[in-house]
This record gives C-alpha cells, sequence and structure tokens, in this order.
C-alpha cells in the first residue's frame, strides 16, 4: 500500500491531481465533522442525461484517488434540486398540455407525465438513482424537497435571514438594473397555488426568521423561512448547501464557472469554508451544440448501453475532462477499442503507469483481464460483410479466429457481439455507400483474389496483411493508404476500416474471395 501511496502522490492523473489537492485542505488538521465530503448536483427538471453521468463517475474517480492517498474517511452526496419551480415544459416527455398546468410549481408538486410515481421530481429522481445503480457507485441520495421540509436546512435558512443584507449585495452585483428591483435571495412558496414566487421581501425579520412579501395579486403574507414554507434562489441555494451540508469537493460544468465567487461568497458569508471546485467542459451533440435534459439532445446513458459496455462510457468519461468532447454515437467504437487496448496494456505496466492508466480510476485499482481477442471496429466489418443479425452468427467467425474462445470464458467479446450487431444495423447499415473500382483497383483486387484462393500458408493477421500489402505495392499505388481505402470503399461500403489482413482472418480467406468478386461485379450495393 506504501508503494502505492508513493506513486500515487506523484501521478500525472487528474484524479491524483484533484485529490492531492483535497488532501492538502486538511494538512494542519483533519476534519472535524470526520469525514470529507463530496458532493454532486443534479437538477430534474428534465430526464437524466448522461453529462449527469459523467459527473458523478468523474466525482468518484477522485474520491477512490482520495482513498489511495488517505486514510480520511470519505462520503458522496448525490443531492436533486427538486423543489426547483419548472420553468418550462421539457420538449421530450409525454402529455405536455397537463404538464403547463404545474408551470412554476416546484419538481416534487408537478404531474407526473409517466404517470409512474407521486410527481415529476420523483420520477426523474428514480431515474437517476436507477442509472448511478447500474454502475454500482456508493452514494448517498438526497431530496432538497426533504432537505427544506425536514429541518435540515433551517439553521442555514435562519442564517440566511440574519445575513440577508450581506448576501443580496452579493447578488446585486451581478444582476441587471431592471432585475435588482424584484430579486431576493428568498422565494417563498405560496401557501394557497403551491407555485414558486420569484417576488421582491417588503421585510426579512431576521428574529423571527419570517419574510412578508406580496404575492402576484397584491395579497401580503408573511411565512417563516423554515420548514419548507421558501427556498432560495438558484445562486443562493449552491453555496447555502455548501454550507449546510459541509461540502470539501464539487464539480460542475464550464457555464457555471462565472459563478464560482457568488457560490463561494454565499458559503463564507454563511460562515462556512467553501469547498474545493473542479470545471469540466461542456459535452457538445453531433451539431456541436451543447447537450440539454430540458431538449435532449445527445446521447442518454441507456443509448450507450445499447450499444456498449459501462466501463467504455467511464473510459469515455475519464478522458480530458477540461477538453469539450462531442458526446454522439459515433464515438463509441473508439471508447469501446481504446478501453480494451489500455485493459490489455495494464499489466505489463509499472506501477508509475499504471496509476496513470485509465483503467485504474475506472475499476479502482482492481482491473480485469481484457478477453476481447477481436477489436470492436472488427466485429463491426464482420458484422457489415457477414450480414449478420445476431451475435450467434458473429459468432461462426470467431471461433474460427479464435478457436479457445466461447461465449462463457470470453463474455465481454460476446456481448461486444452482440452490441456490434446492433451498431451495424442502426448507424453503419444505412451510410453504406458502394461504388464501383476503377481500372487499376480492378486490377489489383483480381491480383488479390487470385493469390488468396491460391494461399496455402498460415492465415495470421499478420501474414494476410503482408499479402494484401504486397498486392498493392505490386500494382503501383504510391500512397498505399489510397489501396486500403480502395477495399473497404468497394467491399465494406466505407471510407475507413480495420486492418484488412485481420479482417480477412477473421471473416474467412474464401469468403473474402467472394466478397471480392462481388463488389468486382457489383453486387454488395
Amino acid at each position: 500500500m506504501s508503494d502505492l501511496r508513493d506513486a500515487a502522490m506523484s501521478a500525472k492523473a487528474w484524479p491524483f491531481e484533484e485529490a492531492r489537492r483535497i488532501l492538502k485542505r486538511y494538512e494542519k488538521a483533519p476534519p472535524e465533522k470526520g469525514y470529507v465530503l463530496f458532493e454532486t448536483g443534479y437538477g430534474p427538471s428534465g430526464l437524466p442525461h448522461i453529462g449527469t453521468f459523467g459527473e458523478v463517475a468523474r466525482t468518484t474517480m477522485i474520491r477512490r484517488a482520495f482513498e489511495v492517498i488517505s486514510d480520511i474517511p470519505t462520503r458522496l452526496i448525490c443531492f436533486s434540486d427538486d423543489m426547483d419551480g419548472m420553468r418550462k415544459v421539457p420538449g421530450n416527455v409525454p402529455n405536455q398540455e397537463r404538464l403547463r398546468e404545474d408551470l412554476q410549481r416546484p419538481l416534487t408538486s408537478v404531474y407526473d407525465p409517466f404517470g409512474t410515481h407521486e410527481s415529476f421530481g420523483h420520477h426523474n429522481n428514480a431515474m437517476l438513482r436507477r442509472f448511478l445503480d447500474t454502475f454500482g457507485f456508493e452514494y448517498e441520495f438526497i431530496s432538497a424537497t426533504e432537505f427544506y421540509k425536514s429541518g435540515q436546512f433551517d439553521e442555514i435558512l435562519l442564517r440566511a435571514a440574519e445575513k440577508y443584507d450581506d448576501l443580496m449585495a452579493i447578488m446585486l452585483k451581478s444582476l441587471r438594473d431592471e432585475r435588482r428591483e424584484t430579486y431576493s435571495i428568498f422565494l417563498p412558496i405560496h401557501p394557497e397555488t403551491g407555485r414558486v414566487l420569484y417576488v421582491p421581501m417588503k421585510n426579512v425579520d431576521a428574529a423571527k426568521g419570517e419574510i412578508t412579501f406580496d404575492d402576484e395579486d397584491g395579497k401580503e403574507w408573511t411565512l417563516p423561512v423554515t420548514g419548507g414554507n421558501v427556498k432560495l434562489q438558484w445562486k443562493p441555494d449552491f453555496g447555502a448547501r455548501w454550507a449546510a451540508l459541509g461540502v470539501d469537493f464539487e464539480m460542475y460544468g464550464k457555464d457555471h464557472s462565472t459563478n464560482t465567487p457568488i457560490y463561494d461568497g454565499i458559503c463564507r458569508t454563511l460562515g462556512v469554508r467553501p469547498p474545493e471546485h473542479f470545471t469540466y467542459e461542456l459535452f457538445l451533440d453531433d451539431k456541436g451544440q451543447k447537450i440539454s435534459k430540458s431538449s435532449g439532445n445527445g446521447i442518454s446513458i441507456d443509448d450507450w448501453l445499447k450499444y456498449a459496455s459501462t466501463e467504455s462510457l467511464s473510459y469515455f468519461m475519464f478522458q480530458k475532462p477540461k477538453t469539450a468532447k462531442r458526446l454522439f454515437f459515433d464515438v463509441i467504437p473508439k471508447a469501446m477499442d481504446e478501453y480494451h487496448q489500455q485493459l490489455r496494456a495494464y499489466p505489463g505496466q509499472d506501477l508509475k503507469a499504471q496509476v496513470n492508466n485509465p483503467v485504474f480510476h475506472i475499476h479502482n485499482g482492481d482491473v480485469p483481464e481484457s478477453k476481447m481477442v477481436v477489436p470492436f471496429s472488427m466485429l463491426l466489418n464482420l458484422a457489415s460483410a457477414a450480414g449478420a443479425e445476431d451475435k450467434a452468427a458473429m459468432w461462426g467467425f470467431i471461433r474460427r479466429y479464435a478457436p479457445d474462445a466461447t461465449p462463457d470464458t470470453h463474455p465481454d467479446l460476446d456481448a461486444a457481439a452482440g452490441f456490434a450487431v446492433k451498431y451495424y444495423e442502426d448507424f453503419v447499415k444505412p451510410t453504406k455507400v458502394f461504388r464501383a473500382p476503377d481500372a487499376k483497383e480492378r486490377a489489383a483486387m483480381e491480383d488479390l483474389a487470385a493469390q488468396l484462393r491460391a494461399h496455402d500458408g498460415a492465415t495470421d493477421d499478420e501474414t494476410l496483411q503482408s499479402l494484401v500489402f504486397a498486392v498493392g505495392k505490386a500494382h503501383e499505388f504510391e500512397n498505399l493508404r489510397d489501396w486500403f481505402k480502395a477495399l473497404y470503399e468497394v467491399l465494406l461500403g466505407q471510407s475507413q476500416g480495420p486492418r484488412f489482413g485481420g479482417f480477412i482472418a477473421l471473416y474467412g480467406v474464401d469468403e473474402t474471395v467472394a466478397l471480392i468478386e462481388k463488389g468486382l461485379a457489383g453486387e454488395l450495393g
């Protein structure tokens, strides 16, 4: 353990860099509360998206890295802002007309359009927890509604009433003139309509812990700030939650970064040291737009898991969190293959390299062996060439390539074969465009078919790759990439593909000859 800790203390992997920063927070004395608290926040105004998963996955990676370098206990809280008023109806849910009746009500008081839970907020919280549980995250869930109504927030709310002017001063600096006139850090819940009110305060009585205001109809009300009668505006709520829970670390997207001084200022004014922060770049959809819960663009966690493993998604989340990344279906094959490349490299690495390997952080140091003897990209091309409609058909080819492999002994390969068939059917097949070869390409492919037909030597990847390479060279392709590109476009209907020798070894020599003949005859398109 001491060797691992020593390696971790100098590791360049970003989870260890963040963990060391959190440890420095307590270099003089351990936390009085007895543990280090990590938090992630979730706004359940729409269905949980893949970015929400990424936030918890990355926070967990930092938490586990911290546990390598420190003996201080840790907790992870997933906090749902489900007392926020529903500002607009999400575009990707049913029963939208009915939902409009509940605009501005707290999400846990909004009709559930799916008809399965007590409210829309409860439904989305359940979705979030199901997603997180799928990945085996260890976390504690807190609902803002329960936090406010149970009294757990009361002490901080009363302190906010005492510090009202100071907190307002922090907020007013960030607001436009017209908004300053009506702004209040407190949002009362209307006693009759149940809606979240955005109204100015007529009076804040710190001694009584009460606020007085007029509703939209001009009727005056006085409510206690405690017990769930009032909630905080979202920016003050952010900092106040840190203060109430004693949060030590929270990460959030770049779109929050300009608010960091506000969050910190709120927390300090309430008498608590702000946590350490980590700002990550946003995920973009296929058009380069930020993915959003309300618009439902990008891909969901369920979408990813239809086509690839949970570990490949964790691998994607590990990569360069401070760089904006496209998060769409076309990133999945690369993530699958790179994840297994790192798995295969791990056993041969020294400890210093292992703690910087993404799979160390994905598996919390308990790294499994990769059984993916066929790359995912190759499986996709096999599905294409073979017209496979299920993974059983894929195994007919896989067994010839890897005779010792079975679905039981190679479960990750078995799962990947099924993923490849689905991915091929949904994304590759609809976009395939076959073309006819030109005269030079035709002559080379006829030669390749003849040489494969006559080949009686080894049929491993390297031997067959050398044969294909030699044919391209013999037919004087100045750039051999053009030769391989021609093979992909004529035989597979795409501009890129796997090492062709490996494809032949997997698909079969005779089968490849037949494929070439069909391609030359124009029968593939």
